[in-house]
């Protein structure tokens, strides 16, 4: 799948699993992505892709799923191209990753900022992107919720 074939698939970039809420919100994600006719693709470390392997023995929500260097890869490489970019964001890691996939692609970039530290990591985002952020560590409702108003407009973009 390259470039404009790939316009109702979206990408998770999940980082270091550390904060409890990434899986149970990445499994929300797909779900919600997989209803409204989107493709979803996880793309992490082999920690953050176990854990919603695991997560979703049956793979109802998790489909594709590829290591976050060779998604880089081919992403500069133009071998891989989709329709969104949820980047998962909880520290400076993030942030670069999502930075990263915006100056390669061009494409909007929805940055998904959570945990302890979610404002101060919000606002050293200084390439253009979306933003949903709330302070969600343990419980993913914040986030669940913030992620629920935006989704259909950004969806609606494809």
């Amino acid at each position: 799948m390259s470039g404009k074939e790939s316009d109702k698939t979206a990408v998770l970039v999940l980082g270091c699993p550390q904060v409890p809420v990434q899986t149970g919100v990445a499994l929300y994600l797909l779900h919600a992505l997989r209803k409204k006719g989107v493709v979803p693709v996880v793309a992490g470390n082999r920690a953050a892709r176990m854990l919603v392997e695991v997560s979703d023995p049956e793979r109802h929500y998790v489909g594709e799923t590829v290591d976050l260097d060779r998604f880089i890869d081919d992403l500069a490489g133009k071998v891989r191209a989709y329709g969104l970019y949820f980047i998962f964001i909880h520290n400076d890691s993030g942030v670069s990753y999502a930075a990263t996939v915006q100056s390669i692609t061009g494409s909007t970039v929805v940055a998904l900022i959570y945990g302890e530290h979610f404002e101060e990591i919000a606002e050293s985002i200084e390439f253009p992107c979306e933003k949903i952020a709330a302070k969600a560590v343990h419980n993913p409702m914040p986030l669940r919720k913030k992620i629920d108003e935006v989704l259909p407009w950004v969806v609606s973009n494809l």
